[in-house]
Protein backbone atom coordinates (compact mmCIF):
# COMPACT_ATOMS: atom_id res chain seq x y z
CA UNK A 1 0.00 0.00 0.00
CA UNK A 2 1.28 3.56 -1.05
CA UNK A 3 2.42 5.81 1.98
CA UNK A 4 -0.47 7.90 3.19
CA UNK A 5 -0.50 11.30 4.16
CA UNK A 6 -1.87 12.19 7.41
CA UNK A 7 -4.24 15.48 6.35
CA UNK A 8 -5.81 17.30 8.53
CA UNK A 9 -5.58 17.14 12.39
CA UNK A 10 -8.40 17.73 14.37
CA UNK A 11 -7.48 18.10 18.24
CA UNK A 12 -9.92 18.04 21.16
CA UNK A 13 -9.14 17.70 25.00
CA UNK A 14 -9.44 14.03 24.49
CA UNK A 15 -6.77 13.51 22.03
CA UNK A 16 -6.50 14.14 18.03
CA UNK A 17 -8.30 12.87 15.31
CA UNK A 18 -6.23 12.70 11.83
CA UNK A 19 -7.73 12.02 8.54
CA UNK A 20 -5.06 10.48 5.72
CA UNK A 21 -5.58 12.33 2.37
CA UNK A 22 -6.14 8.92 0.25
CA UNK A 23 -9.89 8.95 2.12
CA UNK A 24 -10.61 12.48 1.54
CA UNK A 25 -9.92 11.52 -2.04
CA UNK A 26 -12.29 8.43 -1.50
CA UNK A 27 -15.34 10.32 -0.27
CA UNK A 28 -14.60 12.58 -3.10
CA UNK A 29 -14.98 9.85 -5.70
CA UNK A 30 -17.80 8.05 -4.14
CA UNK A 31 -19.92 11.06 -3.65
CA UNK A 32 -19.25 11.90 -7.52
CA UNK A 33 -20.39 8.76 -8.46
CA UNK A 34 -23.72 9.00 -6.61
CA UNK A 35 -25.07 11.26 -8.75
CA UNK A 36 -27.42 10.48 -11.49
CA UNK A 37 -25.48 11.22 -14.94
CA UNK A 38 -21.96 10.46 -13.70
CA UNK A 39 -20.84 6.73 -15.64
CA UNK A 40 -17.57 6.75 -14.36
CA UNK A 41 -14.28 8.63 -13.00
CA UNK A 42 -11.19 8.16 -15.02
CA UNK A 43 -7.66 8.53 -14.67
CA UNK A 44 -5.38 10.00 -17.31
CA UNK A 45 -3.86 7.19 -20.13
CA UNK A 46 -1.03 5.55 -19.56
CA UNK A 47 -0.46 6.55 -15.92
CA UNK A 48 -3.85 5.17 -15.97
CA UNK A 49 -3.20 1.92 -16.93
CA UNK A 50 -0.13 1.67 -14.39
CA UNK A 51 -2.43 2.68 -11.59
CA UNK A 52 -4.88 -0.40 -12.59
CA UNK A 53 -2.05 -2.76 -12.42
CA UNK A 54 -0.58 -1.29 -9.19
CA UNK A 55 -4.29 -1.66 -8.00
CA UNK A 56 -4.13 -5.33 -9.34
CA UNK A 57 -1.07 -5.92 -7.55
CA UNK A 58 -1.83 -3.92 -4.05
CA UNK A 59 -5.39 -4.98 -4.06
CA UNK A 60 -6.12 -1.37 -3.71
CA UNK A 61 -9.78 -0.25 -4.60
CA UNK A 62 -10.19 2.07 -7.45
CA UNK A 63 -12.32 4.86 -5.64
CA UNK A 64 -9.64 6.98 -6.19
CA UNK A 65 -9.01 6.84 -9.42
CA UNK A 66 -9.56 9.93 -11.70
CA UNK A 67 -10.07 12.18 -8.23
CA UNK A 68 -6.81 14.27 -7.24
CA UNK A 69 -7.38 16.27 -3.41
CA UNK A 70 -5.06 19.07 -2.09
CA UNK A 71 -5.95 18.76 1.65
CA UNK A 72 -4.99 21.72 4.42
CA UNK A 73 -5.97 21.57 7.82
CA UNK A 74 -9.72 22.90 7.25
CA UNK A 75 -9.88 23.02 3.79
CA UNK A 76 -9.61 20.59 0.78
CA UNK A 77 -9.34 21.29 -3.25
CA UNK A 78 -10.90 18.64 -5.22
CA UNK A 79 -10.65 17.71 -9.21
CA UNK A 80 -11.92 15.17 -11.10
CA UNK A 81 -12.00 13.52 -13.91
CA UNK A 82 -15.35 11.95 -15.14
CA UNK A 83 -17.40 10.16 -18.14
CA UNK A 84 -20.69 11.15 -18.31
CA UNK A 85 -23.77 9.19 -19.55
CA UNK A 86 -25.20 10.42 -22.95
CA UNK A 87 -28.06 13.02 -23.08
CA UNK A 88 -27.20 13.94 -19.82
CA UNK A 89 -27.12 17.54 -18.82
CA UNK A 90 -23.14 18.32 -18.51
CA UNK A 91 -23.45 21.62 -16.89
CA UNK A 92 -26.54 20.46 -14.49
CA UNK A 93 -24.09 17.11 -13.23
CA UNK A 94 -21.26 18.88 -13.03
CA UNK A 95 -22.91 21.00 -10.40
CA UNK A 96 -24.64 18.38 -8.98
CA UNK A 97 -20.82 16.32 -8.52
CA UNK A 98 -20.02 19.92 -6.68
CA UNK A 99 -22.92 19.80 -4.72
CA UNK A 100 -22.94 16.43 -3.32
CA UNK A 101 -19.05 16.55 -2.90
CA UNK A 102 -18.82 19.69 -1.00
CA UNK A 103 -22.16 18.45 1.50
CA UNK A 104 -20.14 14.50 2.07
CA UNK A 105 -17.19 16.06 2.77
CA UNK A 106 -18.66 18.46 5.47
CA UNK A 107 -21.04 15.97 7.12
CA UNK A 108 -18.11 13.43 6.72
CA UNK A 109 -14.86 15.67 7.58
CA UNK A 110 -15.64 18.59 8.58
CA UNK A 111 -12.95 19.92 5.84
CA UNK A 112 -14.63 22.89 4.12
CA UNK A 113 -14.59 22.35 -0.11
CA UNK A 114 -13.13 25.30 -1.44
CA UNK A 115 -13.25 24.52 -5.47
CA UNK A 116 -14.28 21.10 -7.47
CA UNK A 117 -13.01 21.03 -10.47
CA UNK A 118 -14.01 18.91 -13.04
CA UNK A 119 -12.74 17.51 -16.35
CA UNK A 120 -16.00 15.80 -18.49
CA UNK A 121 -13.30 13.91 -20.48
CA UNK A 122 -15.72 11.35 -22.71
CA UNK A 123 -19.33 10.13 -22.93
CA UNK A 124 -21.08 6.93 -22.11
CA UNK A 125 -23.11 5.64 -24.71
CA UNK A 126 -25.61 3.38 -23.47
CA UNK A 127 -26.56 0.27 -25.88
CA UNK A 128 -29.89 0.86 -27.80
CA UNK A 129 -30.55 -2.80 -27.87
CA UNK A 130 -34.16 -2.40 -29.20
CA UNK A 131 -33.50 -0.20 -32.03
CA UNK A 132 -33.14 -2.09 -35.38
CA UNK A 133 -33.01 -5.71 -35.96
CA UNK A 134 -29.44 -7.39 -36.19
CA UNK A 135 -30.18 -7.29 -40.07
CA UNK A 136 -30.60 -3.76 -40.63
CA UNK A 137 -27.98 -3.18 -38.31
CA UNK A 138 -25.00 -5.38 -40.57
CA UNK A 139 -26.34 -4.23 -43.56
CA UNK A 140 -23.83 -1.94 -46.04
CA UNK A 141 -24.74 1.67 -45.76
CA UNK A 142 -23.91 2.23 -50.03
CA UNK A 143 -23.86 -0.06 -52.42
Amino acid sequence: MPPVNPGPVAMTDTGATAIATNVVAKIAGIAAREVEGVHALVGSGAGDALSGLAQRVTGEDASERGVSVEVGQREAAVDLKLITVYGASIPDVAQAVRKNIIGRMQEMTGLIVTEVNIDVVDLYFPEDTHAAPEAARTAPRVA
